[in-house]
């Protein structure tokens, strides 16, 4: 048996599959923080900016190297490598897949968390207490092992059916499922007394904001990162598409779905809490504290309790399925395993690491390494190597598969732009110690 696990079998499948990938806890816990932080409606601006720029070349970039080379990153990386006569391409391919792994491993405890939140909504242990308790009780040291190796194992075993049979089926599921569980959610939260204050609070424009750097830097690293620019996920899964497919449109469309589904977590949550005068917070807390506080207040919280920590829950599946899939697809390429044997390994190693990081002090220095410093580094490689070192051309020829019209001149100075703009995320993320 071969460790790929073939290709994407519908344009809606691989779309789902991507959005499904960049749609994760930044959309939910840090976008509508940072919405309200910085302008409200005026952090919109350089967002949808950023959001455009990046989903462009980044995206689409990624998919297009993918697909060109016909495996991940350790293969791209090589091809590229290849071509100039160089060698050890696929070894330096390996960088960005430790990225996607570190974040994996944190990611896997979150998830784990969001995991014992659902069934305790479903019991209604989560809203019966002291909201801060119920959560310090959890993100401890070993305080989450079982609903942690549930997580890894059922996307290990979603992984092991393949493209068609896993990815692609439990997305069609779990994104579709996802939008329409926030949007009862949000449409509920705008028939709260007092949610219109948050509104205003949300949306109103404060374009003083615009003057300053760090607005721009904040929405340029929110954007970057949402889209799961990292050299390593998307580039797997474009390697999974069709020949025929416009990867622009398809980026454009992951793009799109994307920030949709961050503006719905933003006026499901920011209204919800004021609507109860409790106090805004983003991380961590604002998901299991701050939201329970809320549902312990709304009227049949408990069934709203639920609905929200499912559909995070999905969320988080399809992120996870996204990097473990990066990862496994490199292990069975290199020691020629079969896909399953790869998939188990990768995910017993995700496991072993995460399961000592249960405890939130632990889990926040790992992600904050591993964001800060290797998953933009790896993200920032693949821009040189594509643009700088590939070249334009072989990746306008790739891209230009599928569409009628050729990309003009315009798309050189986006690409050339987009390069800078992924150095400029690695090196600003260090200086200001996290922007995503």
């Amino acid at each position: 048996m071969s460790s790929s696990g073939g290709k994407f079998k519908s344009s809606f499948g691989f779309v789902l599959a991507a959005v499904g990938s960049a749609v994760g806890m930044g959309n939910i816990w840090l976008f509508p923080y940072r919405l309200a932080q910085y302008g409200g409606g005026a952090f919109l601006v350089p967002y949808f900016l950023f959001v455009a720029l990046f989903s462009c070349a980044g995206l689409s970039g990624e998919f297009a190297l993918g697909r060109l080379a016909g495996g991940g990153t350790m293969d791209a990386f090589g091809h590229i490598f290849q071509k100039r006569g160089w060698r050890g391409g696929r070894v330096l391919g390996i960088e960005p897949l430790l990225g996607v792994l570190g974040i994996a491993i944190g990611y896997s405890v979150v998830v784990g968390w969001v995991l014992r939140y659902a069934a305790g909504s479903l019991t209604g242990s989560v809203l019966a207490g002291d909201a801060q308790g119920f959560f310090d009780a959890l993100a401890v040291s070993f305080g989450s092992v079982p609903w942690h190796a549930v997580c890894v194992g059922l996307t290990a075993v979603i992984l092991i059916l393949g493209v068609a049979g896993g990815i692609e089926r439990i997305s069609k599921f779990m994104m579709p499922a996802f939008f329409i569980l926030f949007l009862i959610i949000a449409l509920r939260v705008a028939f709260l007394p007092g949610a219109a204050e948050g509104y205003r609070y949300l949306l109103t424009p404060d374009w003083s904001h615009l003057a300053s750097p760090e607005t721009w830097v904040m929405a340029m690293g929110q954007a970057f990162f949402s889209l799961s620019i990292n050299g390593a996920g998307m580039l797997i899964y474009g390697s999974y598409m069709s020949r025929e497919e416009n990867i622009l449109r398809h980026a454009g469309m992951t793009a799109l779905l994307d920030t949709l589904a961050a503006l719905l977590a933003g006026l499901a949550i920011i209204p919800a809490v004021f609507a109860f005068d409790i106090p805004l917070s983003s991380g961590p807390s604002l998901m299991f504290v701050t939201l329970p506080r809320v549902f312990q207040l709304m009227p049949g919280g408990q069934i709203f309790s639920l609905l929200f920590f499912v559909s995070v829950f999905f969320a988080g599946i399809t992120s996870l399925m996204n990097m473990l899939e990066a990862c496994g697809h490199a292990l069975g390429r290199t020691a020629r395993l079969p896909r399953w044997a790869a998939m188990v390994i990768t995910g017993a190693v995700t496991f072993a690491v995460g399961v000592f990081l249960e405890a939130l002090p632990h889990m926040g220095a790992w992600m904050d390494a591993v964001t800060i410093y290797v998953a933009p580094f790896g993200a920032l490689l693949c821009a040189v190597l594509l643009y700088l070192v590939l070249g334009l051309p072989a990746v306008k020829t790739e891209l230009n598969r599928g569409r009628t019209k050729p990309l003009g001149r315009w798309f050189d100075a986006v690409a050339y732009l987009y390069v800078l703009l992924a150095a400029a995320v690695f090196i600003l993320g260090i200086a200001y110690g996290g922007i995503g």
